[in-house]
């Protein structure tokens, strides 16, 4: 399993505003796009960072399917949220895959 982890850290201000649209909006359709089969949504207790941190985890069953999401939407939805909340975060992304 392919694991496509969003890790951002959020201006405190924007917290709950930030995580309703996450819920509502932005996870929605990405999982709309089919290339994932699950996903998470995390915050970090102990984070060393100022501000909020969360993670949000897509899980797709095929490195192909990351692949997919990559080419035709990662982008897209990384516009979107930078039009949303534009200097009120900080994000950075990691693909990592499952160990059986």
């Amino acid at each position: 399993m392919i694991v496509y982890n969003e890790t951002f850290i959020l201006e405190d201000t924007v917290e709950q505003e930030w995580l309703s649209w996450i819920k509502e909006v932005q996870v929605p359709a990405i999982m709309g796009t089919g290339c994932f089969s699950s996903h998470q949504i995390l915050t970090i207790m102990d984070s060393p960072n100022e501000g909020i941190t969360y993670c949000v985890q897509f899980m797709a069953d095929t490195l192909e399917q990351f692949q997919e999401y990559y080419r035709l939407h990662l982008f897209k939805f990384q516009d979107i949220h930078q039009e949303r909340f534009a200097e009120r975060f900080v994000l950075f992304t990691t693909v990592m895959k499952t160990v059986d």
